[in-house]
């Protein structure tokens, strides 16, 4: 029995992977031609037009293609007018995701060469002044302490997309962000790295210290926020 059920488990992993690597071909395919009806796709990948739909089915539940009605210039046939799918924006980016990244990085490329480093630098800093205002409002009821300014702004940062998270540590706190959305920019241009940091320290309201980044190829890109001074912290003075 139990070698039924891990065959059976075995034959429905390999089908799934391969509806998978079906679905990948057919949005390559979509990608190169724009569009393709279900023919043209069936015909190009060899299969058969009860398979082919199945797949399109699939992909338009998850909003991976939509369909566009293909003019007919010869004599109308019978039956329902042919459609032509294509990917969706969000699929195109999901197959092509650093076209943009490709785009920035050219546009900066030009900035410095025309403008100088100091124009990167300002467009840099620019460029953070709405997420500065958007995590700004986030922290308004966080208080003074950095710590736990740091957790709030964790979570804000998490609302934008960068999955972040603030711990404790014996010197005073991290702010670690497991995602970056400029990683393959600021790879090229640190200076996004750097007004991503001036942001931080303004916001949590003390001096911040970056100690790794995404975009220099670590895993994480990590803060260290110092531990507040207190009084009793410092030496006592002689008369």
């Amino acid at each position: 029995m139990k070698n039924e059920v891990q065959i059976r488990s075995g034959a429905v992993a390999a089908a799934s992977a391969s509806d998978g690597r079906t679905r990948d071909r057919v949005a390559q395919l979509l990608l190169e031609r724009g569009s393709a009806t279900a023919a043209e796709l069936g015909a190009e990948l060899s299969l058969s037009p009860a398979a082919i739909r199945k797949h399109l089915d699939a992909m338009l539940a998850d909003q991976l293609v939509e369909t566009r009605e293909v003019r007919n210039t010869g004599p109308r046939g019978r039956g329902r007018p042919a459609k032509a799918f294509a990917l969706t924006a969000a699929a195109r980016e999901d197959l092509n995701p650093h076209f943009y990244d490709g785009i920035a990085t050219a546009a900066l490329r030009w900035i410095q060469q025309h403008h100088g480093a100091e124009a990167v630098t300002a467009f840099a800093s620019a460029q953070v002044v709405a997420l500065e205002e958007r995590c700004r409002a986030a922290l308004r009821e966080a208080g003074d302490d950095p710590i736990a300014r740091a957790e709030a702004l964790a979570e804000a940062l998490t609302a934008e997309g960068y999955a972040a998270n603030a711990t404790v540590i014996a010197s005073g706190g991290q702010l670690c962000q497991h995602s970056c959305p400029v990683a393959h920019v600021a790879a090229e241009f640190p200076q996004l790295c750097d007004a991503e940091t001036e942001v931080i320290s303004r916001l949590i309201g003390t001096h911040v210290q970056r100690l790794a980044t995404i975009a220099h190829g670590d895993r994480v890109c990590t803060t260290h926020i110092p531990a507040p001074t207190r009084p009793s912290d410092h030496p006592a003075r002689r008369p």
